[in-house]
């Protein structure tokens, strides 16, 4: 199975119907995707394929339509994307275990909608789960990354 994850062509030698979670922890090595409940209700799994925040644990290798992105894969090698700034700068992470999946999952919010208001970015990240409850941080820094992005 040919697929793209982080602009770099790679061929699996796994079955189809391996979920791309797997296929990215496993078959590539790429851990910053992290495995939380495996039926899609706490995005700790989400990752970009073709622009698009989708849960991996749901998406069989066979059906990744498009590039793969995680977090890896964001930013440039020379600096981090603004998201992950506003992340850093607000001090969201507590344990940490979540956050790969919800700066994805902002990432893709500001992407459709650069100036969000708090009840959109409720509903828009209301499928992340954050068990240290950093839920005021994410909003602050989802609203910081967005002026940060409309000025560059």
């Amino acid at each position: 199975m040919d697929i793209t994850v982080n602009g770099t062509a790679y061929t699996l030698d796994l079955p189809d119907d391996t979920p791309l979670l797997w296929a990215l922890r496993d078959g590539l090595g790429i851990t910053g995707v992290k495995y939380g409940c495996g039926i899609a209700q706490c995005g700790a799994c989400t990752v970009h394929i073709d622009g698009e925040a989708v849960r991996s644990c749901q998406v069989a290798l066979a059906d990744t339509w498009g590039e793969v992105t995680t977090i890896e894969g964001l930013g440039t090698p020379d600096a981090l994307h603004v998201v992950q700034q506003a992340w850093i700068a607000h001090q969201v992470a507590q344990c940490g275990y979540c956050q790969s999946g919800q700066i994805m999952q902002a990432v893709d919010l500001l992407n459709t909608n650069p100036e969000p208001t708090d009840e959109e970015i409720d509903q828009a990240m209301s499928g992340n789960v954050c068990r240290c409850a950093t839920y005021p941080r994410i909003r602050a820094a989802i609203h910081d990354a967005a002026i940060m992005m409309r000025e560059a």
